[in-house]
């Protein structure tokens, strides 16, 4: 389902960005806008791990120096099938995680040391079973895909205020000016729901990987909590990164609405209990060991 609905979503932002080039650029236009969006994104694809890394200072880590955390990613690894991801921690009090890295081969997962601090080794599992799932589902793909398409969106409509639109806008000028404001904050809101049916399907396949649903839901909750009275500086200072992160870094709106990148953990909690119902779990359980 949620598979499903990224899909119709993708085709619907597609939809979008034909619809604004046929309008404003006309189809010169619109392959422009395309090409010069899928340059930039492009590039970011590519070297996106390595920027966003540097920009948290985050440290690679390894089993000499941070034992518990690279023995939970490995043994999750195997379970999720992938090769074993590179390993970093970021100095930072508020708990967080995310990954990245253009597909599996070249992936990479990090944690805070406010989020090793706070966690016990089944929630932290839990937590880095549902970054593996991003890795697996190749989120970071999709939502390269979905910021070319917006970025082309966002192109066409500064082309429609130089040039005037194409002769295929029966508005006019005023229809420009509508479709240069509204195409973009469009483009952004599907951009933003695609966002946050990723992080469902990845806290499905998290608590699959992990085989404990009730560890993510329980990590979920603390984090949270945690998150919503510690700043991340580097993240305030760069919002564009909050949609990476396992819980929005951002001290911003929190309901579970158009505006958001990520659902409201409220939601995804219970998403996670009715899984674990599903599965006749009714408490954590700690089978195998975690670091």
């Amino acid at each position: 389902m949620n598979s499903l609905r990224t899909g119709i979503l993708m085709a619907a932002m597609t939809g979008l960005f034909l619809a604004v080039g046929f309008l404003l650029g006309g189809t010169g236009g619109m392959l422009i806008a395309f090409v010069i969006a899928l340059g930039m994104n492009a590039f970011a694809y590519w070297n996106s791990d390595k920027m966003v890394l540097r920009m948290y200072r985050a440290r690679q880590v390894d089993k000499t120096s941070a034992p518990a955390l690279v023995g939970i990613v490995e043994q999750l690894a195997t379970n999720a099938a992938l090769p074993m991801p590179r390993v970093y921690v970021i100095d930072d009090d508020q708990p967080n995680a995310f990954a990245t890295g253009r597909n599996p081969e070249n992936a990479a997962v990090a944690a805070t040391t406010g989020l090793l601090r706070r966690l016990s080794s089944e929630e932290l599992a839990g937590v880095m079973a549902h970054e593996l799932a991003h890795v697996k589902n190749r989120d970071t793909l999709t939502m390269t895909i979905t910021a070319t398409i917006a970025g082309a969106i966002s192109m066409l409509a500064n082309f429609g205020l130089f040039f005037g639109g194409s002769r295929n806008n029966p508005l006019g000028f005023i229809g420009v000016i509508l479709i240069m404001v509204l195409a973009p904050m469009a483009a952004a809101l599907v951009q933003m729901a695609i966002s946050r049916t990723r992080e469902y399907a990845a806290d499905r396949m998290g608590a699959e990987i992990c085989g404990q649903p009730l560890w993510l839901a329980s990590a979920l909750q603390k984090i949270d909590r945690a998150a919503q009275g510690i700043d991340n500086q580097v993240a305030e200072s760069n919002p564009a990164t909050a949609h990476m992160f396992i819980i929005n870094p951002l001290h911003a709106n929190q309901m579970d609405g158009l505006f958001t990148t990520h659902p409201r953990t409220a939601n995804r909690i219970e998403r996670l209990r009715q899984m674990a119902e599903e599965m006749g779990q009714t408490a954590p359980q700690t089978a195998r060991p975690w670091g």
